[in-house]
């Protein structure tokens, strides 16, 4: 998309997260994958975990099989913390699980398995 996405404006500092991961290579279940992260097919509580813990946006991006997931928070936020708070809310084991048939991990593995944090290697610098 050459036009970009807008962004939103926070009222607060944020810090941003970057994370990685890769989908199984079958066509479908990356359609089904992209299809249960719409707004229409995105379960609710899991949004609304997302946002209890103090995530301010969390954005997933697709290239063939990788996926990319931008989070952005305030500054205070503490991640490991948030995230073990995360794992215990309605649903979000059943979500996790759910969605291992998706991504190239184990069936049993935790988000933070899952998922490779990355490391900024630029910015502008100002």
């Amino acid at each position: 998309m050459t036009e970009g996405y807008r962004q939103k404006e926070h009222k607060v500092a944020v810090k941003r997260y970057v994370q990685t991961m890769d989908l199984k290579d079958d066509p479908q279940l990356v359609a089904e994958y992209c299809r249960r992260h719409s707004e229409e097919h995105a379960w609710k509580e899991i949004r609304d975990g997302i946002r209890e813990v103090g995530i301010l946006e969390m954005e997933v991006y697709l290239l063939g099989t990788r996926i990319v997931m931008v989070v952005d928070t305030p500054l205070d936020f503490d991640w490991d913390s948030a995230m073990a708070r995360l794992a215990t809310l309605p649903r979000q084991q059943e979500w996790e699980e759910y969605m291992a048939m998706f991504q190239q991990c184990r069936a049993d593995a935790t988000s933070d398995e899952k998922w490779q944090m990355m490391d900024r290697i630029f910015y502008l610098y100002d």
